[in-house]
């Protein structure tokens, strides 16, 4: 049984009220996999009456059993979906927030149902998946550059946080933080952040930042891209950041040759990117935020597995993601030796 279902009739009564319809029948609910942070339902409705009468699709978003300190609340999630909405990025639509934990005893948001695949390996070894490789990879890159076209101040965004410091440094000092608070040692990640303090790109642009823009958060039908997903990590921050982390090794999966997300060479999208967005890139900011995004994936993936094996959230996905820190500690030795980084 899903996990709405023993809330179905107070679902209904507030999809009924906040659709305007007369009435909502929900004919389906399943969950969806690939979070391991919210926890997401396809729910599939029939609404009787008001602008949204008909047979409609939607994905219905909530925290999951225990989640990461550094996401937004879901509140502010649909905030930030909203504003990428009007700002013209491919997301799903925003269409409702519930504050009020009594329909479904915590705070959801819905969003219009959008179909696709997105699981990471997926997207990257199935070619019916995507259409054109290149073109998707020209795609994503003037997504990414529509992200960062919002600038702060932004209206509906004033909840994010903006610091004075540059912002790798204020990522570095969370990340240590999240280490000290679970007791791990784990001497090569820290190695990876005092390199990552002494290695500094200049003081960036500040823009809105994805900070979860990879393949594996957005989904693909046999067409080419259908939606950029969450995006719990957005804040203000280096826009070279986001570049870093699609094209890092640890994204590319099965095709580490192909160093835009596993799908395409870099340079195409690189180029979609400076097109659309007048922004030039700057190379050996992009490395730095490679070398930051394996620090930060290892990281959270320490985080994960502490997740299940605290008993917090009992999942065979989030106890092998601390399965992969090993790999990532290596890429992070590899990319800071100072042969890589003289040829970086």
């Amino acid at each position: 049984m899903s996990g709405l279902e023993h809330c179905r009739d107070k679902l209904q009564s507030w999809l009924a009220t906040v659709a305007s319809a007369k009435k909502v029948e929900i004919e389906t609910i399943k969950p969806l996999t690939g979070g391991a942070i919210q926890e997401n339902w396809r729910v599939e409705c029939a609404i009787h009456g008001g602008p949204h009468s008909g047979r409609q699709g939607f994905v219905i978003r909530s925290d999951a059993a225990s989640s990461v300190d550094s996401s937004l609340s879901r509140s502010e999630e649909f905030k930030v979906l909203c504003v990428a909405y009007s700002a013209g990025v491919t997301v799903p639509e925003p269409l409702w927030l519930c504050e009020d934990r009594d329909v479904i005893g915590r705070v959801f948001s819905v969003m219009r149902l959008v179909e696709g695949i997105g699981l990471g390996p997926k997207v990257v070894k199935d070619l019916q998946f995507g259409g054109d490789r290149e073109a998707l990879a020209e795609q994503l890159g003037r997504e990414l550059a529509r992200i960062h076209s919002i600038g702060p101040p932004r209206d509906g965004l004033e909840f994010l946080r903006r610091s004075d410091r540059h912002p790798a440094l204020e990522m570095i000092a969370g990340l240590r933080q999240y280490l000290d608070t679970l007791g791990e040692n784990r001497p090569m990640l820290e190695w990876g952040l005092r390199w990552a303090e002494l290695n500094l790109p200049p003081n960036p642009e500040i823009t809105l930042v994805h900070q979860d823009f990879r393949t594996g958060n957005y989904l693909v039908d046999e067409n080419g891209l259908s939606a950029i997903l969450d995006w719990e990590f957005s804040g203000w921050g280096d826009p070279m950041s986001d570049l870093g982390w699609f094209c890092a090794k640890c994204w590319r999966f099965s095709r580490p040759d192909l160093e835009a997300g596993g799908i395409a060479s870099r340079h195409i999208f690189y180029d979609a990117y400076e097109t659309s967005s007048g922004r030039s890139i700057d190379q050996q900011a992009v490395t730095f935020w490679e070398v930051v995004a394996h620090i930060r994936w290892g990281v959270i993936a320490v985080q994960q597995a502490h997740r299940h094996l605290s008993g917090g959230q009992q999942s065979l996905e989030l106890a092998l993601s601390g399965r992969l820190l090993p790999e990532l500690e290596f890429e992070v030795l590899n990319m800071t030796s100072p042969a890589a980084w003289r040829a970086a």
